[in-house]
């Protein structure tokens, strides 16, 4: 049924999820079923999969503020919401878009098609009755979702109690989520075993993460200092690869900080996440296809293993012991396929958990390597993936303005308080004097010792000059192209003073502009130039 269609022309697709869906379910689904991909490595993906918002992951141990955290974005109180210093958070809550306010349990939620969360199902009573849906009317949830966990613990008798799989259920809600958001207390920094498993299980997807070092406020400077340095060893460690984990160092709820000699730091690095956060609503396509070939890439290797396993079964005599057989020599079945088909390492599961999955699986079941469900698959990663590459720059062109609004992000937006407001070349914006005009007396005697010709000095003489501030010739060139603000090659005693307030701006470690903004347009020249 599936494979007549392989052959014809291109599809023509409405959207992109609509386009990742048909793919899907027409050339990836036949090749996961027959290798009982479900089975060994994720249930199949719904419809609501490929319909829904960005979903924001947020995991830590107990009182790291994950739950203020999301209060704080969304300046509002969610239904069964609990902070305390105890582990107070003891469900999986998504907190999501409704019209009304209330909570929907697990066991209605795992039913619900319009929801993405039917394969949760999988992981029985003992969870379902820890999973819920906090709705609520709120501008920030029109445009992402957000999934509260439970708090980490510490200690064997902790994990033995929770009744279902804590990391494999992270597992399944990491493959599905745009952003999962690590977070640590700056005030008691210390990584448990059961988080040291969570964040391994969540290995495979490091381009999603970001940790934040909250409560940094209650720190001095000096103990941040070593708090980071600690947390980065430690996160090495753990993750085991040599690029970095972003880390967001502040203090995320709306109280007064309590040591506030990094306000400026807190500030920029809330800015940024807030940017990251933001821009999950216009990558949301783009994550999904990701995710959709990280998947066929996967299901391709499964294949490979599984027919691969039935080849090597006895047809009569002997199957149990070349079962255990088989097992035990797996690592060498990933190199022969390795190298057979031309596959990355990287792109194979992990053996010990495939092993231990294969134990119970009947051998004799599985199927023959079929070409035609591969071929498919080839065809999708080749062709209609390129094109929804395409689709995927149109829509964004489209809709240029998708962000995250409401809550805390509209406190830094503009306004005296928006980040940046007031500093570097923004100083003086409100004010009625020209900013530059306070240290023009000194750099009027600079300019009168370069021996200026009908008030104007050459690019040469004050090229001499610039060049004493160390910056490089990209970066005074462009100070240049802002200072000469009547195009004429020369500067007079005020764009002199200009370029002396652009050099000190960059050397106190903020951007230029891109265009010289009207506060800084010497009073002299308004009116008189046109600015770009």
């Amino acid at each position: 049924m599936f494979r007549k269609n392989l052959k014809k022309d291109p599809e023509l697709f409405q959207n992109v999820a609509e386009g990742l869906r048909r793919l899907y379910r027409t050339k990836l689904f036949p090749l996961e079923d027959t290798y009982r991909f479900h089975d060994f490595h994720s249930p199949a993906l719904e419809d609501a999969d490929f319909d829904n918002k960005p979903m924001v992951l947020l995991v830590g141990q107990y009182s790291t503020g994950k739950t203020t955290f999301i209060r704080h974005l969304m300046e509002q109180d969610f239904p069964g919401m609990r902070i305390g210093p105890e582990p107070t958070t003891d469900c999986f809550i998504a907190v999501m878009h409704g019209e009304q306010e209330g909570v929907i349990p697990g066991n209605a939620l795992v039913v619900d098609p319009k929801k993405p969360f039917r394969k949760l199902n999988a992981f029985g009573n003992a969870f379902l009755n820890r999973f819920m849906c906090a709705q609520l009317p709120n501008p920030v949830l029109e445009s992402i979702s957000i999934i509260d966990t439970p708090g980490i613990l510490s200690g064997e008798k902790q994990r033995i109690s929770r009744g279902y799989d804590f990391a494999a259920v992270l597992e399944w809600f990491a493959e599905r989520v745009d952003r999962i958001i690590l977070l640590f207390d700056a005030h008691k920094l210390d990584i448990s075993d059961e988080f040291s498993e969570v964040i391994r299980a969540l290995k495979n997807h490091e381009d999603k993460m970001r940790v934040v070092l909250n409560k940094a406020d209650q720190i001095s400077t000096q103990q941040l200092m070593r708090v980071y340095g600690a947390l980065m060893w430690s996160l090495g460690k753990i993750i085991n690869t040599p690029e970095v984990v972003r880390v967001y160092i502040g203090s995320f709820w709306a109280q007064p900080l309590l040591v506030p000699d990094n306000r400026k730091l807190f500030e920029a690095e809330e800015m940024d996440l807030f940017l990251d956060i933001q821009s999950l609503p216009r990558n949301a396509s783009l994550r999904k296809l990701n995710d959709l070939i990280k998947r066929a890439r996967l299901a391709k290797v499964q294949a490979y293993i599984i027919s691969s396993l039935k080849k090597e079964m006895p047809s009569v005599f002997g199957k149990e012991s070349k079962k255990k057989e088989l097992i035990a020599n797996l690592g060498e079945i990933y190199i022969k396929i390795e190298k057979e088909h031309q596959i990355s390492p990287g792109d194979f599961p992990n053996l010990a958990k495939m092993q231990e999955l294969l134990n119970g699986q009947d051998f004799t079941k599985f199927a023959v390597l079929k070409p035609k469900l591969l071929e498919a698959v080839e065809d999708m990663l080749a062709n209609d993936i390129a094109r929804l590459m395409a689709m995927v720059r149109q829509e964004e062109a489209s809709v240029p303005n998708q962000s995250v609004k409401g809550g805390a992000f509209e406190g830094t937006m503009s306004g005296p308080f928006g980040h940046g407001y007031g500093e570097g070349a923004s100083e003086g914006i409100d004010e009625l004097e020209w900013v530059v005009g306070r240290d023009k007396p000194t750099y009027d005697e600079i300019f009168y010792t370069l021996s200026p010709i009908n008030g104007k000095v050459s690019g040469a003489a004050a090229k001499k000059e610039m060049l004493k501030s160390k910056l490089p010739n990209t970066v005074l060139g462009k100070i240049w192209k802002l200072a000469d603000v009547d195009k004429d090659g020369l500067l007079d005693d005020d764009e002199f003073a200009l370029a002396n307030h652009l050099i000190k701006v960059k050397l106190e470690g903020h951007e230029l502009p891109p265009s010289l903004p009207e506060h800084l347009v010497p009073p002299s020249k308004r009116g008189t130039v046109q600015l770009e």
